[in-house]
């Protein structure tokens, strides 16, 4: 599910304020697996691989968030991802997101249900 789908056009402005916006080269891996959870990026176009032991798990495209899971669930990355084109991205660290889910509560109910959902699908 797309994180900007349960906000508004003045909610996706906070959010990408709160954050950096960055183009990212394909081929390269912003997270990567067993890593520490310091940055999550909300794609806003391009494509990923999201993978783990190596094997592709899952893609995911613009509106789509990475990186969310191991911040809300304080733990290590569970999966690499790999851009499969070029990205454009919007930059979170973990202070923003905490910020963002207190200031802007329908980002923090949709960061706390794309985990859910990843965890309870293992991906």
């Amino acid at each position: 599910m797309p994180i900007f789908d349960a906000l508004t056009p003045a909610e996706i402005a906070t959010v990408k304020k709160a954050g950096t916006e960055l183009p990212l080269p394909a081929g390269w891996s912003p997270i990567n697996e067993r890593t520490g959870a310091d940055k999550a990026y909300i794609i806003l176009e391009g494509e990923v691989s999201v993978r783990r032991g190596g094997e592709e798990i899952a893609t995911l495209g613009p509106g789509d968030i990475m990186g969310e899971m191991a911040i809300v669930n304080h733990t290590l990355r569970s999966a690499t991802v790999v851009a499969t084109t070029r990205l454009k991205v919007v930059h979170l660290t973990p202070q923003a997101i905490d910020e963002l889910s207190t200031t802007v509560p329908a980002f923090g109910e949709a960061i706390r249900a794309a985990a859910a959902e990843r965890l309870g699908g293992n991906g």
